[in-house]
């Protein structure tokens, strides 16, 4: 494995900090267990080395693959809708970059993350390793399928988008658990937060967003 330098860490604190006010704090996300750990994860590492000096911009940012690492404040407030408290066994939808991955893992007992580009799964896994985390565990997959051998899942995040949220992935959603994901068409999409409670779903939006689309069985078909 190999560690990642202290020095390769703790570079862009500053800006770390600045995002964390001006783009999450000013913008209501108030968990203050997600603001550290977005104030403590280095989000530069997971961008390509031409855009590192934008990783902190309040914009999503190219990754290869037609996809992108989401906005910061998308990600701090789709983590702080899921209520983490510690305890929390996660399904992640979409490994991408792997930084939301490793905001999660901040916030959670385990991980379960899926990708379905192994490009993208290796590259993610080879710097969460390097940043010693040891509660991920990664599957290269059509993650509309979800993981059912590993289900329910205390909270599930869906890091792309599907006209509906999958009926395969509601199913793995463990009682009094959360799921957040954007839902709409392939332009425009609202993001939605599932609550399981006595065994029925209730749903809440919390604003307009725009994310890539879902690719898979029970999303969008790839072309």
């Amino acid at each position: 494995m190999n560690r990642l330098s202290p020095e390769a860490i703790q570079s862009y604190s500053g800006q770390r900090r600045k995002m964390v006010e001006e783009q999450l704090v000013e913008r209501g996300v108030r968990d203050l267990r997600v603001l550290e750990a977005m104030s403590r994860v280095p989000r530069h590492l997971f961008a390509q080395d031409s855009l590192r000096h934008r990783a902190y911009g309040d914009a999503p940012l190219p990754i290869g693959e037609n996809q992108t690492i989401s906005q910061p404040y998308i990600v701090g407030a789709m983590t702080e809708a899921l209520g983490l408290t510690g305890e929390e066994r996660v399904l992640e939808i979409g490994t991408g970059s792997g930084y939301q991955t490793a905001i999660v893992a901040e916030l959670a007992r385990q991980v379960f993350t899926i990708e379905r580009l192994n490009n993208l799964s290796r590259q993610a896994q080879k710097i969460l390793e390097g940043l010693s985390y040891m509660n991920i565990v990664f599957k290269m997959f059509d993650g509309t399928y979800g993981w059912p051998d590993q289900a329910p899942f205390d909270a599930i995040l869906i890091t792309a988008s599907a006209k509906e949220i999958p009926e395969s992935l509601i199913k793995q959603l463990g009682e009094g658990g959360r799921l957040v994901a954007p839902a709409g068409d392939k332009e425009k999409q609202k993001l939605i937060v599932l609550t399981k409670k006595d065994g029925r779903i209730s749903r809440q939006e919390l604003g307009d967003c725009k994310f890539v689309p879902l690719i898979g069985k029970y999303g969008w078909q790839d072309k």
